[in-house]
């Protein structure tokens, strides 16, 4: 890496000296990064991720930290947009490393973005803690982190069919009208991500949060 390249990280960081009051997001959306993976239940945390790009002008193309990632300002506060590349269930792999490198505190500057089977498709659900709830890429990344306080937003992707595997279910594709429906709800979760960083979590979860569905036995998997 060139010289000047690295001073333009090192500004952007938020671990030394005066940067250290100037608040960071860490943003990172759950996925797998085949091509055969696009439009699928379990991707949407990266459509989420290219919802907030594309409304905050911030180009993602950047390879590091085993994932692609994206700089810029959200809300008037520095951002990192991270798609994990080590696939869902290595998620916690990538995400402690970006956390580590740019020194952010995981408990208030960390956002994930996965898919939720308990939640009707477009709807979201802000926690600051909590359990995976049976999801693989939020079990791993607690297990990285050794904790569980960090801020999810879970994306709905609908109830699974009776009878119907849910690893088939979350790795199927969506429909033509429901890819409409999860286009608006990827942008109202960037909505409610802006909403996060300028007033804080619990007001998000005021206005943005759906109402769970009990989980059932054979969702307790994904």
């Amino acid at each position: 890496m060139m010289r000047c390249e690295k001073d333009a990280e090192a500004s952007f960081s938020a671990g030394k000296g005066a940067q250290k009051e100037v608040s960071m997001y860490i943003i990172a959306g759950l996925g797998n990064p085949e091509k055969k993976y696009m439009n699928t239940r379990h991707n949407i945390g990266f459509d989420v991720i290219d919802a907030i790009a594309e409304k905050n002008g911030i180009v993602l193309g950047e390879k590091k930290h085993k994932a692609v990632i994206g700089k810029g300002i959200i809300a008037g506060q520095k951002a990192v947009l991270v798609k994990p590349l080590t696939y869902m269930n290595l998620s916690g792999e990538s995400i402690r490393s970006v956390i580590d490198f740019y020194k952010v505190d995981e408990k208030s500057g960390l956002i994930v973005i996965s898919d939720d089977v308990s939640l009707d498709m477009g709807q979201i659900r802000i926690r600051k803690r909590g359990s995976d709830g049976g999801h693989n890429g939020l079990k791993n990344i607690i297990m990285h982190l050794g904790h569980d306080e960090f801020i999810r937003v879970r994306m709905g992707v609908g109830e699974k069919p009776p009878r119907m595997d849910l690893a088939d279910y979350v790795l199927g594709h969506f429909s033509s009208g429901e890819r409409e429906v999860m286009n608006e709800g990827a942008r109202t979760a960037a909505l409610a991500i802006e909403m996060m960083i300028v007033d804080g979590p619990d007001a998000a979860m005021n206005k943005y949060n759906a109402r769970r569905r009990p989980a059932k036995k054979d969702e307790e998997d994904a």
